[in-house]
């Protein structure tokens, strides 16, 4: 053993010793000759192929996405592999620190039965280089190398690095933070850092599971999402863009709000809030458009009392505005007093035109208390596909409600209480109310009599309205066999007055 050490001893030193006459006797076109070749033999005798993805492409003035991509993907299946690791904090992550393999460590990965090789490598650095990047030169360029079989080419790069590149952009989709973004003012769109939208972290904790719904509405909205958001491949089939529609509509307080964002945490999408009385003319609505993410929900909260977006004229405002035409000075001050020129049309090509399949995966929302008063184009099937509406609270609801907010499947009281839901109209943000403990001495029962107590008194209202209704109602019949100083109904009618 000892001899054989001896001789790889003597084999190293006159290799290092050949090489340092040839670097100081031979000259550099003669040097870069036999590299040529020498590499040309290696290719021959070695049968891998290597690929290189550098950190930074050009100049390294911009971050490669395909380095990040395969960073993330290495990150998730494979650094749980190498020995040596580094941690990096990751910017609007859910896991801000990231474990990823540490500089001159390789993992292996296996692709449709192909085993391939990744190892995180860095040149030596310059210290007399100079870049112009924000990244310091001092580290060296780090890059990653994928080596493989090169029988495996057409495999690897056709399938495998489409695979890691996907995978990787799919991994961080995953692990970002979401955010609720709004937007901004067109003022405020140019400029150092200045952007179309704003955000903050979106952190609303309601689900389906505390969603005060019945629960067969609950599953039907599930899987109709779970459908959209697996229907890549349908939505392409059928030459649809990737998007779809939802209008939710119903009393205030019926948790409209509140369903966007269960909406929002079962997807995994981040959530773009569009104030349209913000927005100045159509042509910003589309730049906004362009602006949002894919895996993102857009909602339009109130969209009737956003614009005038009823579709519908009025004959007479119109007559009275020919019979007596305004100053033109007060009319040009009235529409430079306008905050938005969007239009019925700007907002539908926004929903349902061309500019819509810019990008993919996307939810639109419109919230409304009164349905009515929209345009039917606007929530026609196509643009709003599916319509949910949410109304009063009812006894199912309740046990949701219950079951959040007092910890509690069953009661004495629930019967009596599902009693009184089904003849009174409150709204489970009165429901959650009334059942919320106010102080630390309140029980279970104590906030289920204050419920009680609430519906009792929503039912006595309910029932005065009623007999001031029928009262009503009866009147003008009692009137209708009187005359009016001799005249008949029909002829006061005919005056222009309806008793």
């Amino acid at each position: 053993m000892g001899e054989l050490w001896t001789q790889m001893g003597s084999l190293m030193a006159t290799i290092m010793f050949v090489y340092a006459m040839m670097e100081r006797f031979f000259p550099a076109a003669l040097r870069d000759t036999l590299q040529i070749h020498t590499q040309k033999v290696m290719n021959l005798l070695y049968p891998y192929v290597q690929i290189t993805f550098p950190e930074f492409s050009g100049e390294r003035l911009k971050r490669s996405e395909a380095y990040t991509a395969i960073q993330t993907y290495l990150s998730e299946n494979s650094s749980q592999l190498a020995k040596r690791l580094k941690a990096e904090v990751v910017k609007d992550s859910q896991n801000p620190l990231v474990l990823s393999m540490d500089d001159d460590e390789e993992v292996t990965d296996e692709f449709q039965g192909v085993k391939l090789w990744w190892a995180a490598s860095k040149t030596a650095s310059n210290p007399h280089a100079y870049s112009f990047s924000y990244y310091s030169p001092l580290d060296g360029k780090r890059y990653f190398k994928l080596t493989f079989h090169k029988k495996h080419r057409d495999l690897i790069t056709v399938s495998y690095i489409k695979h890691v590149l996907e995978e990787g952009k799919e991994i961080a989709l995953r692990n970002r933070q979401r955010k609720l973004y709004t937007n901004n003012p067109s003022s405020g769109w140019y400029g150092y850092k200045q952007s179309k939208w704003s955000h903050i972290v979106f952190e609303h904790p309601a689900t389906f599971e505390t969603l005060a719904m019945e629960q067969r509405k609950k599953e039907e909205i599930i899987n109709d999402l779970v459908k959209f958001r697996n229907g890549k491949d349908y939505y392409a089939k059928t030459g649809k863009a990737w998007k779809r529609g939802y209008l939710l509509y119903g009393p205030p307080g019926t948790g409209k709000s509140t369903m966007i964002a269960a909406m929002a945490n079962f997807m995994n999408y981040d959530v773009y809030d569009l104030e349209l009385t913000a927005v100045k003319d159509n042509t910003e609505l589309r730049k906004l458009l362009i602006e949002t993410s894919s895996k993102a929900i857009i909602v339009v909260e109130d969209i009737d009392c956003s614009l005038d977006l009823t579709g519908q004229r009025n004959m007479r405002k119109e007559r009275i505005e020919e019979e007596e035409p305004k100053d033109p000075n007060k009319k040009e001050e009235e529409e430079s007093n306008k905050s938005s020129k969007v239009t019925l049309s700007g907002l539908l090509n926004f929903i349902d035109g061309i500019w819509s399949a810019c990008g993919g995966e996307r939810i639109i929302i419109f919230t409304t208390n009164f349905v009515d008063k929209l345009d039917p184009a606007l929530i026609r099937t196509g643009r709003m596909d599916k319509h949910i509406e949410l109304s009063y609270c009812r006894f199912e609801a309740f046990k949701v409600l219950a079951k959040n907010y007092l910890d509690v499947d069953s009661h004495h009281l629930f019967p009596r209480i599902s009693n009184l839901l089904e003849v009174t109209n409150v709204t489970p943000a009165d429901v959650a109310e009334n059942l919320m403990p106010k102080c630390v001495n309140e029980d279970v029962e104590t906030c289920l009599l204050n419920l009680i107590q609430a519906l009792e008194s929503e039912e006595e209202e309910s029932d005065d309205g009623g007999l001031n209704e029928e009262k009503d109602k009866e009147e003008p019949t009692q009137q209708q066999k009187m005359k009016n100083n001799g005249h008949t109904v029909e002829d006061v009618k005919g005056n222009g007055f309806i008793l």
